[in-house]
């Protein structure tokens, strides 16, 4: 029973969704935190200048009560009366100020609309009125918070004669503060409100790469491997989408050289074993005939076993454990394939006198290109004859180099060239040989040189024939000190 499908996560669950959710809760946060310390910051300043307020009322009176006369040098206010009626009289209070004035213990005058329900309380004002000292003190009168500054009047420094009563009621300025903060707290659900619509827009654009890698995902595991997402920018999502469409591409060339193999397999052994099968079942009495069909049979499975290991050899060229890197002398690769190709055929051989051993030193898989040389020599033998000269030699530079084989042979028509790397391609065999190759040696060749960072290729031969060339980048171990 196959297994459901997953359930694509609900608009409310998706990642998105979340992502707006936890910008628009940060947002209410951080302006609910703004407006109450803002709110407290403007009360302690409401509060700071009423008490600067009562500050300066109370300076004013003492300026009053010193002021002299410039006629006559005397004080221009002689007793708490004048002195307390010259005071309101040139001090107007403000619409949340009220002044109150007392002689003797009894009152004597107060500011216009002040309220009169404070002196109602006969204790209140036997406070006030008693007190030597100026002091501050709250209270509530008729459903209002004032603060009050009383300022006795000390006649010779000893008798109270008098006393000056401020008080100031801050619910004006402090409900004025409140309905700013009420018209800030709208305009912060206003921008709340726009942030999270921006916020899932945003989140919509950054996330799109996510939904596209999830839709190709999808694909792919449903067998569309030629998918891939279009990947704009150079951020961390962009960055994602090269390395899953990297991934894709390696996907897709694995399962086309798993596909390329079974097909390859399928292709070449099907003739063999169809030989092998015939004549097992015609395997004939006679003892000499049954040999010789007995020795085509073995001849037939040694083929076979060569298209394996040749086949695999190619499917493997792909993979990370493909190279065995070590610091390899090209001198000793020559001079291995060269001793190994003596006992192919008789050939004029030759190796070219540069490079000396020591003299060219490379990053690479000693075995594998010297499996990729012998290949080569190979193919020079199937398109010599005995006698042809066959020569091998390797070129650097300061970042690459190349081994090659040339030889004298018919060459290759510029047409065949890019072909012959293929797998199971063939050129023209000399007259005195049968093409028994597989056709896959410089198949081998190329995907040798390709795990390396390098390519293939051939070229003419002065004086005819056709060089096999493989170039490689050079990277130079620095040696020990």
């Amino acid at each position: 029973m196959d297994d459901p499908a997953p359930r694509r996560p609900s608009r409310l669950r998706s990642v998105r969704a979340r992502l707006v959710v936890g910008a628009a809760v940060l947002l209410t946060i951080a302006f609910a935190v703004a407006v109450v310390a803002l709110r407290e910051v403007l009360h302690l300043r409401v509060d700071d200048r009423i008490e600067q307020e009562l500050a300066r009322e109370a300076e004013e009176l003492r300026l009053l009560a010193v002021a002299e006369d410039p006629a006559s040098g005397s004080p221009a206010y002689v007793g708490p009366e004048a002195l307390l009626t010259a005071f309101l009289e040139r001090n107007v209070p403000s619409p949340s100020e009220a002044f109150y004035a007392f002689v003797d213990g009894r009152p004597l005058l107060s500011s216009f609309d002040a309220p009169t329900s404070v002196l109602d309380d006969p204790a209140l004002v036997a406070a006030w009125t008693s007190a030597e000292q100026p002091y501050r003190d709250d209270l509530t009168s008729g459903g209002r918070d004032l603060r009050i500054l009383v300022t006795p009047l000390i006649a010779d420094d000893t008798t109270l004669v008098g006393t000056l009563v401020v008080a100031v009621d801050p619910e004006d300025e402090l409900s004025e503060v409140d309905r700013n903060l009420g018209a800030l707290v709208v305009v912060a659900l206003l921008v709340t409100a726009l942030g999270t619509v921006a916020a899932w827009t945003i989140a919509g654009r950054v996330l799109r790469p996510v939904h596209e890698l999830t839709a190709a995902a999808r694909a792919t595991g449903a067998g569309e491997l030629g998918r891939r997402i279009d990947v704009a920018g150079h951020d961390e999502l962009a960055e994602l989408g090269h390395t899953y469409n990297e991934m894709l591409d390696r996907l897709e060339r694995t399962f086309r050289d798993q596909r390329a193999f079974l097909d390859d397999v399928a292709h070449e052994l099907r003739t063999p074993i169809t030989i092998v099968r015939g004549h097992l079942e015609l395997l004939p009495d006679d003892p000499a005939q049954r040999a010789a069909t007995l020795t085509l049979v073995s001849d037939e499975l040694e083929r076979m076993t060569r298209y394996v290991d040749d086949l695999l050899t190619v499917a493997r060229a792909g993979r990370p454990d493909f190279l065995r890197v070590e610091l390899v002398d090209v001198a000793d690769v020559l001079d291995g394939a060269l001793e190994r190709a003596r006992a192919m055929a008789t050939r004029s051989w030759e190796r070219s006198p540069a490079p000396r051993a020591g003299e060219l030193l490379t990053e690479a898989d000693p075995d594998r290109l010297l499996q990729a040389m012998l290949a080569l020599l190979t193919n020079a033998v199937q398109h010599t004859t005995d006698g042809d000269r066959i020569v091998a030699g390797a070129t650097a530079g300061p970042d690459s180099m190349a081994l090659w084989v040339a030889d004298h042979g018919p060459g290759v028509d510029p047409d065949d060239r890019d072909r012959l790397f293929e797998r199971f391609s063939r050129g023209p065999v000399s007259t005195d040989r049968r093409p028994d190759g597989t056709g896959l040696g410089l198949a081998i060749v190329a995907a040798i040189a390709a795990a390396h960072g390098g390519r293939a290729d051939v070229v003419d031969t002065p004086g005819g024939g056709a060089t096999f060339r493989i170039h490689l980048p050079r990277r130079i171990l620095e040696e020990p000190a």
